[in-house]
């Protein structure tokens, strides 16, 4: 008679044979319990992903508008002959706020620049696991580190009101805002990408894992 495959090889078997009918129930309301937390943290994942999606336009409409401010200054400067280093320094500000919070939606769509050695070459689960790797070892580890880092920062910068040394230059706390706000975002799309890599090997989720270098 062959031993049935079982499901969970890693729960232990019950001595008294007796309780397999129990064991079974346990298993099963194990799996349950499984699947519903799994299912809780995909709503949070499918959340993050639509979060990232808004923040990913606020950075478009913020390229559009910088380019813009961009072509105000060009025109002002070299056909009014006057200029405004507050002009000028908007232009970085919203270039740090197209960066910082277009992040999170690059890495939910899978676009970000690799180190791609190997990567492209892998194929079945093996990119998934790879993923996983590195948003634990590394992308989770340093985005804390750095949301940690850099919101005292911004939040000195708010209560001092710090300004720009340059003359009729901006206030600073809005670009410094930008740091805490991406790194921390990247970070929770960071979970939100983990979640999903875990979900799909566990058949509860589907994903696209085809990458394709962006142009360089």
């Amino acid at each position: 008679m062959t031993e049935p495959v079982r499901q969970f090889p890693w729960l232990p078997l019950p001595a008294n044979p007796a309780h397999a009918p129990w064991s079974s129930a346990g298993v099963t309301f194990f799996k349950l319990h499984l699947e519903t937390h799994l299912s809780n943290l995909l709503k949070f994942a499918l959340g993050m992903d639509w979060l990232s999606e808004r923040f990913g336009r606020v950075a478009s409409w913020a390229v559009l508008l910088s380019a813009g401010i961009c072509a105000l200054n060009a025109f002002i400067r070299y056909g009014l002959d006057w200029s405004s280093n507050g002009m000028l320094e908007i232009q970085w500000y919203m270039f740090a706020w197209v960066v910082m919070v277009g992040s999170p939606y690059v890495l939910k769509v899978n676009e970000h620049v690799r180190v791609d050695l190997i990567y492209g070459k892998l194929k079945g689960n093996a990119p998934v696991y790879v993923d996983i790797f590195g948003l634990i070892v590394f992308l989770l580890p340093i985005m804390g580190y750095l949301t940690w880092l850099s919101f005292p920062y911004f939040l000195n910068t708010l209560v001092s009101g710090e300004m720009s040394q340059n003359a009729g230059g901006l206030i600073r706390w809005p670009a410094t805002l930008a740091l805490p706000v991406g790194f921390g975002m990247v970070w929770l799309q960071g979970v939100a990408e983990l979640i999903k890599r875990v979900a799909y090997l566990q058949g509860a989720y589907t994903m696209d894992t085809h990458y394709e270098k962006p142009l360089q």
